[in-house]
C-alpha cells in the first residue's frame, strides 16, 4: 500500500517515476510495501534500480543461499523457498532491530532471483554515520532499521553527484529512533564496532538446512 501511496504522491508533485527505490529488508514486508508497485513497473520496462538494504551482520540476501527453510526456529511453518541464513541462525547483538531475521519473504527472494532487485549490505557503523547525517540535516532521528535504507540513499546520492546526474531517489522512512537512543549513545561514545557475519558462523548456521529438499 505504501508504494501505491508513494506513486500518488509523486503524481501530485508532477515528479517522474523514480530512478531508484530503496528500503530496508529484514523479513521483507517493509521493503515489499514500498517497492513492489515499482517492481511491477520494472517488469513492464521501466528503468528503475530497486535496492533492498540489510545489515552485514545478517546478510540474508547478499550472502545467504536460496533454499527451502522454515520460517521459524521451531520448524512449524511449511517449507519456504527463500534466501536464508538457516532457521538455526542466532543474530548477533547489533543495533539493527527487526532486520535480524534469518530468512526473507519468498516473493522478495523470487524477485532477487529474477534479477529485479539489487541487494546491498551495510555495517552498523556506516548506518549510524548515515543516521547522524540525516538527523543533522533533516531534523529527525531514525530507527536502526531505517538507517540501513538511509545509508543506501546517501551512497546513491553521492554517486549521482559524482556522475553529474540528477536522479529521483525514493525510499521508505520506516520508523523513528526515539526508542533506540541507547544505540546512538554507544555510537557517539565510540562503543560500537564494525561487524560482518564471519564465514564460519554462516556455515554453522546453514547446517540446520543441509538435509532439507532443494528448490
Amino acid at each position: 500500500i505504501i508504494g501505491l501511496e508513494a506513486k500518488k504522491q509523486l503524481e501530485i508533485i508532477n515528479e517522474k517515476t523514480p530512478d531508484i527505490v530503496i528500503g530496508c529488508a529484514g523479513g521483507g514486508s517493509n521493503f515489499a510495501g514500498i517497492s513492489f508497485p515499482f517492481v511491477c513497473d520494472k517488469i513492464n520496462g521501466a528503468k528503475i534500480d530497486i535496492i533492498p538494504t540489510e545489515p552485514t551482520a545478517c546478510p540474508t540476501l547478499t550472502r545467504g543461499p536460496f533454499a527451502y527453510d522454515f520460517g521459524d526456529t521451531a520448524c512449524q511453518t511449511p517449507l519456504l523457498a527463500m534466501f536464508t541464513l538457516g532457521h538455526g541462525f542466532v543474530p548477533p547483538p547489533i543495533h539493527a532491530g527487526g532486520l535480524r531475521y534469518h530468512g526473507m519473504a519468498p516473493l522478495v527472494s523470487h524477485a532477487v532471483k529474477q534479477g529485479l532487485l539489487r541487494p546491498r549490505a551495510y555495517d552498523q557503523i556506516e548506518c549510524y554515520k548515515s543516521a547522524l547525517l540525516w538527523a543533522n540535516t533533516e531534523g529527525t532521528i531514525c530507527a536502526p532499521e531505517t538507517s540501513h535504507a538511509i545509508a543506501g540513499v546517501i551512497e546513491e546520492a553521492n554517486k549521482a553527484r559524482e556522475e553529474g546526474r540528477e536522479k529521483v531517489i525514493l525510499f521508505c522512512y520506516s520508523g523513528h529512533g526515539l526508542m533506540d537512543l541507547a544505540g546512538y549513545e554507544k555510537f557517539l561514545s565510540g562503543r560500537l564496532t564494525e561487524y560482518s557475519l564471519p564465514e564460519e558462523e554462516l556455515k554453522k548456521s546453514l547446517e540446520s538446512i543441509k538435509d532439507l529438499p532443494k528448490p
